[in-house]
């Protein structure tokens, strides 16, 4: 596992880059190291098995949107 300075160092290294107009080699990686770094700022842990029953939880209570129908139609 890489160390989050080190994972920081390379996430400013590539954000600069993509800000001069390079393009990176693995955009993939680029996403994932930036979701590591968000997961350790929220303090989440990827081998907390009460995450996913949270997310679970969260998703049964929400209600449905009002017009969530009329957005899935496209525009006649």
């Amino acid at each position: 596992m890489i160390s989050p300075v080190k994972d920081l160092v390379i996430l400013l290294y590539e954000t600069a880059l993509l800000s001069s107009g390079f393009s990176l080699e693995d955009p993939q990686t680029y996403d994932n190291r930036i979701y590591r770094m968000i997961k350790l700022g929220l303090g989440i842990d990827e081998d907390d098995p009460t995450a996913d029953d949270t997310m679970a939880a969260v998703t049964e209570e929400m209600p449905p949107l009002e017009g969530e129908e009329d957005s899935l139609r496209m525009e006649e």
